[in-house]
């Protein structure tokens, strides 16, 4: 009774979403596939990262709370996101292509559905994966990377990652540009320190210092040995003192800035640091605009690998199986090949950042259609 009970709750749901049994087999099939095949790499990709990092962990000392709950448990997100949307294809090509060799996508053309209508739980189960995808990439993703890298820092890199930079130049404000000859992030410390002011374009104040030091305990920069031109008019006054203290919009960890903060950001986070950069003048933003499109644009890629993954495997093919499986790698290695050269493209100046980051989809996209069009009717 418990079993009929069951059957028929599971027949009002789907009949309530206007689906019908047969959509509700292949949602339960793709995703079904989708997670176990996840599960299995998420499991082998932890195995191979201890088999590396256990030597560093015991030499640091690393409890294995930390390493569980701090390091791998923020691990798994962003792997599981990695790896959705070709895991999503391969299961595509598994279930469907025995589906195909079983007569059953014969069968339920024969009975009057159409191969379009076919494709809406596909599609359903895809839209679910990527929303999934770019909920993790974009909420939890980023909170579990600061704890992530603060584990790294503290445990596998041994120590917080010590920074010496030359020739920095900045706007920190519209208007005000600062430059220091080296700055060192383990004394927070900068020598040859100048930072220009400007109104309407012109110059209005100059101030030079041999060093400033990052004062901890009232946050505020301090200059050493300094004196301050300022520019009214045809009118100049010279200042120089031993010490002072200074409000500059800046502050030490932006000396520090690497590539991978930017997977500690939120998309809004992420608008917001971008804005900041262009506004002081750095120039090497491509890497960053790079990962806000591609936070976007990721999601699109498991719907489009769907279409081309039922197209390859809704007909019988003389390999068998294994066969499309085969030609299902060969096509998602062939788009994760192609979107990586098109993101060098982006970083050599030759694309703008948009187009080479959507481009992989878009081509992807009409081979897509291109694979409908000869799918069995």
């Amino acid at each position: 009774m418990e079993g009929k009970n069951s059957t028929g709750l599971k027949y009002k749901i789907v009949r309530f979403f206007g689906l019908k049994m047969l959509d509700a087999y292949v949602i339960r099939k793709f995703l079904g596939s989708f997670f176990l095949s996840i599960v299995l790499i998420l499991s082998i990709v932890v195995i191979f990262d201890l088999s590396e990092k256990i030597d560093d962990f015991i030499e640091s000392g690393a409890r294995l709370k930390a390493i569980l709950f701090d390091y791998y448990l923020n691990f798994i997100p962003y792997f599981a996101v990695l790896f959705s949307s070709l895991f999503a294809f391969i299961a595509v090509i598994y279930f469907t292509s025995r589906m195909a060799y079983n007569t059953e996508i014969i069968a339920i053309l024969n009975c009057g559905m159409s191969f379009r209508r076919l494709l809406l739980p596909y599609m359903i189960s895809a839209i679910f994966i990527a929303l999934i995808s770019f909920y993790l990439s974009d909420k939890v993703i980023p909170r579990a990377n600061k704890v992530k890298l603060a584990f790294e820092e503290e445990y596998i890199k041994g120590g917080p990652i010590r920074f010496k930079t030359r020739d920095f130049h900045r706007q920190i404000e519209p208007g005000v540009y600062v430059y220091l000859q080296s700055y060192s992030n383990v004394s927070k410390v900068g020598y040859q320190f100048t930072i220009e002011r400007f109104e309407d374009g012109e110059l209005v104040s100059k101030m030079f210092a041999d060093q400033i030091r990052w004062d901890t305990t009232v946050n505020k920069w301090e200059a050493r040995r300094y004196y301050i031109r300022t520019i009214d008019g045809l009118y100049e006054t010279l200042e120089e003192g031993r010490v002072i203290d200074t409000t500059l919009n800046m502050h030490p960890d932006d000396f520090k800035v690497r590539l991978n903060i930017v997977e500690t950001m939120s998309l809004k986070e992420l608008d917001e640091f971008i804005k900041k950069q262009l506004m002081q003048g750095e120039t090497n933003v491509t890497a960053y605009q790079i990962e806000r499109h591609n936070r976007i644009a990721f999601p699109f890629t498991t719907l489009i690998l769907t279409l081309i993954g039922v197209a390859v495997s809704s007909r019988k093919l003389r390999g068998g199986i294994g066969f499309q499986i085969a030609i299902g790698v060969v096509i998602s290695f062939t788009y994760i090949l192609f979107t990586q050269f098109s993101k060098q493209f982006a970083i050599g100046g030759l694309l703008p950042v948009m187009a080479a980051v959507w481009l992989p989809n878009i081509t992807f996209l009409i081979i897509a259609l291109f694979l409908m069009r000869l799918a069995p009717k």
